[in-house]
């Protein structure tokens, strides 16, 4: 999947679980929770929209490399390579 798929992915399941939470001005490599006000339940409930939406096993030792935008990209970008957008 490209980057830009991801992203608007990762928006979306963020979207559903906190429809308040605005993108503009998001700093790419720092804390998402932090910079988008998720407890650690909304943050779990994203990971659990994200293995849906792509189909991905996440298992919690992975949790950490979610936490930023650009981590959350990097890591699904490798556990989706090759798949279509």
């Amino acid at each position: 999947m490209s980057e830009s798929s991801l992203k608007d992915c990762i928006f979306g399941a963020i979207s559903e679980i906190a429809p308040e939470a605005t993108f503009d001005g998001l700093n790419p490599d720092k804390g998402l929770r932090e910079q988008l006000d998720l407890d650690s339940m909304d943050f779990l409930n994203v990971i659990i929209a994200l293995h849906e939406k792509l189909g991905v096993d996440i298992p919690e030792k992975d949790y950490p490399r979610l936490f930023t935008l650009n981590g959350a990209i990097r890591y699904l970008g490798e556990r989706t390579a090759g798949r279509q957008a």
